[in-house]
């Protein structure tokens, strides 16, 4: 079950971002005099099809990876004389250039749009406050304290964690100063220090942890909540809110530390004295063992954590009224686009490993998370992939749309067109790099996996 959701996410996340970036093409298409014959949202044969009044076939084919818009082009096949006049390659570069870059732009404009959404019908986000920093990390030499607020970071504002994340990656890698705007104690300033070459691990990036920042959280008391059919803790007639008081005699004090005696203990019997209905009593369960791929065996019950509630004064409300919320909007949306753009940067200069490029299977799990977070967290995600998907659209490779970018101003530029050897060669590469990408990606996915 939980791979149906996650593919039928995939298709609903790859299906909306497609379908927005080919009408972006098919749009202004149609407003520059193309006749356009088909309209696909994935690949391969229809699975369904229609006609408008104007001759355009709009199709909805069996793989839900990508999707196209065909015009009518001299260059893939005979156009009669009276058509002539309708064809892509009949255009002036001016326009093929338009018609190149509207899939990007559609991109952005709806990471526009959703980011305004979300401004307008407002959020609830957890202020960035610290809780632990590492001694002698990069926090430590920046000067982050427990308790203090972080509001910007290299004098860009923050209202979330997920904030502070990105733009901490956008510094990996970097030498010279970070500098944080913070608060505390109704105090407010600015602390700065060196990062002296800070990056994330290539393997599992945690920009936060390895910033030396553990963020604060409320105590989390040691009260089950959800417990899993079939596992060790039903079968030892644990409950939902039971609490935990002590395992072995030995005292419980929070969650985690519940978590720590279990995971140590796999395949041992261990005591738990549980508080339920005001009365106390004494239960024996037997952790399962969990075997990681590494070899690396822990204890397991089956059973989750209850409900944590966070309180009111570390919860931040964030709205804007429907003209305030644009500038933020195209603010979030140029973060995005900033962030790709310096990830793709170091990528190539050897700051970020390229294990950080995610492929199709990496984007289905996200998909499905933010789904079932809930409305926020998907049209989050929806927004930043579609911002990821207009700046790699753009990028000037053969084959994408800023490769044809390249070649429609090369050939407004010298009066006329490149040789057909000439883009038949950059095809091959671009294809190429393409696929080349496109396989390390998925490798990269199941290396995850």
């Amino acid at each position: 079950m939980q791979i149906v959701e996650t593919i039928l996410a995939l298709i609903l996340t790859l299906g909306i971002l497609v379908t927005l970036h080919e009408f972006g093409h098919f749009w202004v298409a149609r407003r520059c005099g193309v006749k356009v014959l088909r309209f696909s949202v994935g690949f391969g044969k229809p699975l369904y099809s229609w006609y408008d009044r104007q001759g355009t076939e709009f199709a909805v084919a069996a793989i839900p990876l990508g999707g196209y818009v065909k015009m009518l082009d001299e260059r893939e096949g005979p156009v009669p004389e009276d058509q002539k006049h309708l064809a892509f390659n009949s255009k002036p570069p001016s326009k093929r250039i338009a018609i190149a870059a509207a899939g990007p732009a559609a991109n952005f404009l709806f990471a526009i749009f959703a980011y305004w959404l979300l401004s307008v019908v407002g959020f609830t986000t957890v202020a960035p406050i610290v809780g632990e920093v590492s001694e002698g990390s990069v926090a430590d030499r920046v000067g982050l304290a427990s308790g203090m607020e972080i509001h910007e970071v290299d004098g860009r504002r923050v209202t979330s964690w997920r904030d502070v994340n990105m733009r901490l990656l956008e510094r990996t890698g970097e030498v010279g100063e970070i500098t944080i705007d913070v608060s505390r104690d109704g105090s407010r300033g600015t602390l700065a220090g060196s990062l002296e070459g800070w990056r994330i691990n290539d393997e599992n990036p945690n920009p936060l942890s390895e910033f030396g920042v553990t963020p604060w959280r409320p105590d989390v008391p040691p009260v089950l909540g959800e417990i899993v059919a079939g596992g060790r803790a039903e079968a030892a007639g644990l409950e939902s809110g039971d609490r935990v008081v002590a395992v072995d005699g030995e005292p419980v004090s929070d969650w985690f530390e519940l978590v720590s005696f279990i995971r140590d203990a796999p395949g041992k019997p261990l005591e738990l004295t549980v508080e339920r209905d005001g009365s106390t009593q004494r239960i024996e369960v037997t952790p399962a063992e969990n075997r990681a791929d590494d070899g690396t065996v822990t204890g397991l019950v089956g059973a989750g954590v209850s409900e944590v509630t966070w309180p009111d004064e570390v919860l931040r409300d964030v709205s804007y009224g429907p003209l305030a919320a644009i500038p933020n909007a195209m603010s979030e949306t140029w973060g995005d686009t900033r962030l790709t753009l310096v990830a793709i940067k170091k990528m190539v200069t050897g700051l970020l490993s390229p294990t950080n490029l995610s492929g199709p299977i990496t984007i289905a799990r996200i998909a499905e998370a933010s789904v079932s977070s809930g409305f926020e967290d998907f049209v989050r995600f929806l927004a930043y992939l579609s911002v990821s998907l207009g700046v790699l659209n753009l990028l000037p490779v053969p084959v994408l749309d800023g490769g044809h970018i390249v070649y429609y101003t090369i050939e407004a530029i010298r009066k006329k067109p490149l040789s057909e050897q000439a883009q038949a060669f950059g095809l091959r590469i671009g294809m190429a790099m393409i696929l080349t990408l496109m396989v390390f990606a998925l490798y990269n996915d199941l290396m995850r996996l």
